[in-house]
């Protein structure tokens, strides 16, 4: 992980390490024609351009690895780049009492100029964002102050420390820009990757494994007997299969990450099967909705083991605020009167487990409505209970 945010960092960083470099030439440019121009106002001339040719030494030094940005191991040496960047910085401003008289460099640039001074101000923003780039500024910004003993009130007329601070708040923001492009970037990349490997396989699921399954349950439930086991589990892969081809979007990593219910239900329709959702998303934590999905989908089973090949059945999703309802009947023969009880006392857990333990896990509740003219089934889960969802 700490190697893949690496090279997103890199990626996203690259444009502006490159346009850095290409700056550092500009001012290196202009620190040689300040130097030729203010030499003669030198008391040590050859000193002085000893120390320009440190400038354009160290320039072209850093200027090497700061452009490779994708080579193994760039970041660190970046880091080492950049602090080295303003110690030499730094080191050049504070030569400039060797080189000039107080009357100069009090009221003049310092030796390196405050141009040139800017590309470790720059470094270190793309590096470390605005709060590093604003810190950096204030340095060389002091250091300016300090070597040139400007102490008096004229110092804030001097345009350095504002000019300093501002480069690298620009800049430091300019980073985080990128660095979040490129994040939203490569998420984008992923969930289109995973569109279309989910159309891949709903085709070949659809044209192979579904319509099997669906043959198994529908003769199955005609031959009856001991086949009708056999077709309601082929009935609940079937659901099973379908919810999992229809989902949106990679599961998400973090806990109280939301996904949409609706897909999850409406993903259940069928011939027989009509699913009612309301108009806008109906967000939950991925397990809640998950378990939701999967109880809708034991009752259907249900419903398709035990109502008869002609029965339909209908699901109802209500968002009633603090809590999600879910409503699911058909137009069956019902369920006779302590049959469930009995089914669980055989050790035929389908609605015990399937569907009421699941919402029951959830904080909600799983109740029986009618039994004798078709069954109901309705499933109300608090939303509250998302706060205690483990991701798994």
């Amino acid at each position: 992980m700490a190697s893949a945010e690496r090279e997103r960092d890199t990626v996203a960083t690259a444009p502006l390490w490159r346009a850095a470099q290409a700056f550092r030439l500009v001012t290196v440019l202009y620190a040689v024609g300040q130097q030729i121009a203010s030499v003669d106002n030198y008391r040590h001339p050859g000193l002085s351009w000893a120390l320009i040719g440190v400038l354009v030494v160290w320039s072209v030094v850093s200027a090497i690895p700061l452009s490779r940005w994708a080579d193994p191991g760039s970041a660190r040496r970046r880091t080492v780049v950049v602090l080295g960047d303003h110690a030499v910085v730094i080191a050049l401003m504070a030569s400039t009492r060797l080189v000039a008289d107080y009357d100069w460099y009090h009221g003049h640039q310092t030796l390196p100029t405050t141009l040139w001074a800017a590309n470790a101000v720059m470094s270190a923003a793309i590096l470390w964002g605005p709060a590093g780039g604003v810190s950096s500024g204030v340095l060389i910004s002091a250091v300016s102050i300090v070597v040139r003993a400007q102490w008096e009130l004229d110092l804030w007329s001097d345009a350095t420390a504002p000019v300093l601070v501002s480069v690298g708040l620009a800049i430091g923001l300019a980073a985080n820009t990128a660095r979040r492009a490129q994040q939203q970037l490569q998420a984008a990349v992923r969930l289109t990757a995973a569109a279309e490997e989910r159309e891949r396989l709903a085709r070949e699921v659809h044209d192979g494994v579904l319509q099997v399954l669906s043959y198994i349950k529908r003769r199955g439930t005609e031959i009856g007997g001991s086949t009708a086991e056999l077709a309601q589990r082929a009935g609940e892969q079937e659901v099973a299969l379908r919810v999992l081809v229809s989902e949106q979007g990679e599961r998400p990593k973090t806990l109280g990450a939301q996904v949409d219910l609706r897909p999850l239900l409406t993903a259940q329709t069928a011939p027989s099967i009509f699913v009612s959702t309301p108009g806008d998303a109906v967000l939950l934590g991925e397990r809640m909705a998950r378990e939701i999905a999967a109880a809708v989908a034991a009752a259907l089973s249900n419903t398709a083991a035990h109502a008869g090949p002609g029965a339909k059945a209908y699901v109802l999703l209500e968002d009633v605020g603090d809590a999600v309802l879910v409503s699911v009947r058909d137009d069956g023969p019902g369920i006779a009167p302590g049959r469930l009880a009995d089914a669980a006392a055989e050790g035929r857990m389908g609605v015990s487990r399937s569907m009421v333990g699941r919402i029951e896990a959830l904080g909600g509740v799983a109740e029986l409505l009618t039994a004798d003219d078709g069954t109901e089934w309705e499933f109300r889960v608090p939303r509250n209970t998302e706060e205690r969802e483990v991701d798994r």
